[in-house]
């Protein structure tokens, strides 16, 4: 007792191993090595092949149950033909022994043997038997910087310990009796041989059959070079940090397909720019379980800053958030799916947002709005929304995003203003497959599955429809066969400055992110979204596993309605004049809300006036006229002020107000038209490259009568309806240009001519 208490015995330290982070078939995806380089994947007894632990105690210690530690007649034995033929012929050592060197080494001496025969001792009392076992297990030296039964399984076999076969169990039984010498990947037939001589010894002692080693020595000896694992390495390194006392961490990812992804990736980026770097993820939507990961292009190439993770960094989302956007814009009703919207030059305060083309496409519907991720239509949705409510919907759905210190949510949101990471995107796109429900992604089995509503059933039936009918870039109407295709709704981004290139879609059973960038932030010019990320999507897409296609069912609150442009109503709630372009709509809830309200009118209107005219001439009468008139009403539907360049002659014919009759008392009518200047923004700054004067040609638009120009208050011209004016500006300075329609409606912006 007190030898044992004045030199304890020295069992490893369990915080000081390595670990292995493993794949969901046990598959190791990363090893990491112990503070002395050695790479050991623990093992329980149980879970190594009952064949490897016959071949271990029969070759080594076939009295290993039953001995003290100590086997004083093997070590007579060894002893005695030691002194018999002048070298050593068999060992001494029990298991226990050899576990006791392994633990304390000491030299090959006798002072060296009796601190070993203690050691022994000492392990059966503090450790016992399973104990014993399960050290020689993990720490056994099977050659190079491998320890343990399992991690030379994994090196040297390429499979785990509960499989190996006779041949294999007998390799690794005999590997640690001379690592070096007997290393199978260096030194296969003499690994043969002792190998070959534990089946001998198995086959005289009857534990196998004579049949059973006979086929084992027709196995030849195929072994692996020594090669660490290197499958997720940035997923590995954040398992191990978030668990960093764990020897063996089991993850979600499928080996397969994590091996299919890491290979598309390196193909796919070997001719894209320098320091260009990517991150992908695979999440099954049914579990929100990660499938496959990649947080860099290389985890070694410094050049690309490889080590940075960049499914967890922060980066401008582009327009991802839109799908989110219009999905609560259809909870709130402000919505069907073919809702009327302006995609034509707007200002909102002072944020003047542009499209990706640089293009206006009028008016349009709202899912082809969200199809061609127009950037007005949807700062105009965010800006009825509200930004600071859909930032805080998206934080409660698990997609927090990030401002700057002092910011607060704001219109640019919605074109990438603001800072996401690719996993919140990819959990959030989930909710698409998953009835609105969105969900943490999940990297180990142990992970709670924590989900959140971002938008209803029916909406995200919606959304999902309205991407799933984007086609492919480079699909031509039925020329593919897509039967085989499960259905995706996709959507990409580009960050401002082409710095972030996204690509996200959903199928029925996978949700999969792509991102594309540099990890410093330096643009890619000329890189964006639809065309770096989202060849990559497709290709990891099709690469999934394949399952039937099943159309998804519609959500009893998911209905179909025939509506009315300009009024976005019914057909049925209104004259057949008032239908000046139809469509069919998805609505939600039955709820059918109307064209939205314009924003630079002058006072609120539904959009349909109904007007008393005269029979004859058909002029506008108001209440009081010098003259009798027979009177009767006609209703018009107005289009917004905005869609006029875009409308027929006779859409605008069909939605104007018919004139003042001459002997009637204004009626205030054209003073709430909303008229709009169109060839220069308020607020803009002008100047001539040529030293000249500004040349601008400018219109008024929601109106067919006469328009008066002011420039300064000093009246410069007119023209009739939308007519183009030139105006040439040669004084530099403040400008004050004002549009007066002969109804009553006008219109005013400000702008400054730069000095030469």
């Amino acid at each position: 007792m007190l030898l044992d208490l004045a030199f304890p015995l020295p069992l490893p330290n369990p915080r000081d191993g390595g670990a292995v982070v493993l794949a969901r078939d046990g598959t190791p995806l990363r090893a990491f090595a112990d503070s002395r380089g050695v790479w050991r994947y623990p093992v329980r007894a149980d879970a190594v092949s009952p064949l490897y632990l016959q071949a271990l105690i029969g070759y080594e210690d076939r009295w290993f149950w039953r001995h003290p530690g100590i086997n004083p007649y093997a070590l007579a034995r060894a002893g005695g033909q030691v002194v018999r033929y002048r070298r050593v012929v068999s060992g001494g050592s029990t298991l226990t022994m050899q576990v006791a060197r392994i633990l304390d080494p000491h030299p090959r001496d006798v002072g060296g043997k009796i601190r070993q025969l203690f050691r022994a001792l000492q392990l059966e009392v503090h450790v016992g038997k399973r104990g014993i076992l399960q050290l020689y297990l993990d720490h056994a030296p099977f050659g190079g910087a491998i320890e343990g039964v399992e991690a030379a399984s994994w090196a040297y076999l390429g499979k785990p310990a509960s499989r190996l076969s006779h041949a294999e169990a007998a390799l690794l039984t005999v590997l640690p009796q001379a690592p070096s010498r007997l290393r199978p990947d260096r030194h296969p037939e003499a690994a043969r041989a002792a190998r070959d001589k534990v089946l001998a010894r198995m086959a005289t002692l009857g534990i196998w059959s004579a049949h059973d080693t006979a086929d084992a020595r027709v196995e030849p000896v195929v072994a692996r070079s020594l090669q660490a694992p290197r499958l997720a390495p940035l997923l590995a390194q954040r398992l191990r940090s978030a668990s960093p006392r764990e020897a063996r961490i089991a993850s979600t990812i499928d080996l397969d397909l994590q091996r299919v992804v890491e290979d598309r990736v390196a193909a796919y980026f070997s001719t894209l720019p320098e320091r260009t770097s990517a991150a992908l993820l695979v999440v099954d939507n049914a579990t929100m379980e990660a499938r496959a990961y990649v947080g860099s292009l290389d985890i070694e190439d410094n050049a690309r800053l490889g080590h940075v993770d960049m499914v967890r960094a922060w980066r401008s989302p582009g327009s991802t958030l839109k799908p989110f956007l219009y999905g609560m814009a259809l909870d709130d009703g402000l919505i069907h799916s073919e809702t009327l919207l302006v995609d034509a030059p707007q200002s909102f305060g002072d944020y003047r947002p542009g499209n990706f083309d640089a293009a206006f496409n009028g008016p349009i519907g709202a899912a082809e709005a969200l199809r061609l991720s127009l950037n007005v239509p949807a700062v105009d949705l965010l800006d009825r929304l509200g930004p600071v409510r859909f930032d805080a919907r998206l934080a409660h759905a698990g997609l927090r995003l990030k401002w700057p210190d002092g910011a607060t949510p704001n219109l640019s949101m919605i074109l990438g203003g603001t800072g996401a990471k690719l996993e919140d995107l990819v959990g959030a796109y989930a909710s698409l497959a998953r009835g609105g429900v969105s969900g943490r992604v999940r990297y180990t089995p142990r992970d709670p599955q924590v989900d959140r509503r971002v938008m209803s059933e029916g909406a995200a039936w919606i959304i999902r429809d309205i991407l799933e009918r984007t086609p492919r870039p480079g699909t031509v109407g039925d020329l593919f066969d897509t039967r085989g295709r499960a259905p995706l709704a996709w959507k990409t981004g580009t960050s401002y400055g082409y710095r972030d290139a996204w690509a996200i879609g959903a199928t029925p059973a996978y949700t999969v992110g792509v991102w594309v960038g540099r990890p410093d932030g330096t643009p890619m010019p000329g890189q964006y979204g639809a065309v770096t990320a989202l060849p990559l999507l497709f290709e990891v897409v099709d690469s999934l596993p394949r399952a039937r296609a099943v159309a998804s069912r519609k959500p009893a609150s998911v209905s179909e309605a025939e509506i009315c442009w300009p009024l976005g109503t019914p057909v049925d709630a209104q004259p057949a004049s008032l239908c000046h372009r139809r469509m069919t709509a998805w609505v939600l809830d039955g709820t059918i809300p109307p064209t939205p309200p314009e924003r630079q009118a002058r006072a609120w209107n539904a959009g349909r006036d109904d007007i008393e005219v005269d029979a004859a001439s058909g002029q506008r009468l108001s209440a009081d006229c010098a003259r009798p008139h027979e009177r009767r009403t006609i209703a018009i539907a107005r289009w917004p002020v905005l869609a006029s360049p875009w409308l027929t002659q006779r859409e605008r014919e069909m939605s104007s107000l018919p004139p003042l009759a001459p002997d009637c008392s204004d009626d205030s009518r054209a003073v709430a038209t909303a008229l709009h200047i169109d060839g220069v923004r308020d607020g803009a700054a002008l100047a001539s490259g040529d030293g000249k004067p500004v040349h601008v040609e400018v219109r008024a638009l929601g109106t067919n009568d006469d328009v008066r120009w002011l420039l300064d208050g000093h009246f410069v011209a007119q023209t009739a309806g939308a007519a183009t004016l030139p105006l040439q500006l040669a004084e530099p300075g403040a400008h004050v240009l004002t549009a007066l329609a002969q109804g009553g409606a006008w219109a005013r912006i400000s702008f400054d001519v730069l000095s030469r």
